[in-house]
């Protein structure tokens, strides 16, 4: 036979019992209140802008992309045909959800640049926001050349 500790009559302790469910319960209130209110612990909130701008995409018939500052409806940067790789790129996958979403092409995108270094995009119809700096400093650059100071700077 085996020797099995005997427990007895002895029932389970119940202030483990009690904690254990109030442990559970307050988890669970817990996470529903931050579903509820839209909490994301994963998302930080952006730093303030230093600066920002409109801007419009263009394509042209020979493959350019021209810039175009949404306010002024100035040209600030031609993209030739071939360049920028990953700028074409970002704007094509976001120009899908937008078509889906019956949202005009020239609808303008905000550039910001943040006080703490980094670059975001938000497609202003959508609202959807993209930190460029998760892309690599290289792919933020492209962007940034397209601010104001940048285009000043020329």
């Amino acid at each position: 036979m085996h020797d099995e500790p005997e427990f007895g009559s002895q029932p389970f302790p119940r202030a483990p019992l009690i904690a254990a469910a109030i442990l559970i319960a307050a988890t669970l209130i817990g996470v529903g209140i931050a579903r509820y209110t839209g909490f994301d612990p994963r998302v930080a909130p952006p730093a303030p802008s230093l600066e920002s701008r409109m801007l419009s995409f263009t394509p042209r018939a020979d493959g350019s992309l021209v810039v175009i500052d949404a306010d002024s409806r100035q040209e600030v940067y031609v993209l030739p045909a071939g360049e920028d790789g990953f700028l074409r790129a970002s704007l094509h996958s976001i120009a899908r959800e937008r078509k889906r979403q019956g949202i005009p092409d020239d609808a303008p995108y905000q550039l910001i640049a943040h006080r703490d270094g980094h670059l975001s995009l938000v497609d202003t119809p959508t609202g959807r926001s993209f930190d460029l700096g998760s892309f690599g400093g290289s792919n933020a650059a492209v962007f940034a050349r397209l601010l104001p100071s940048a285009t000043a700077a020329r």
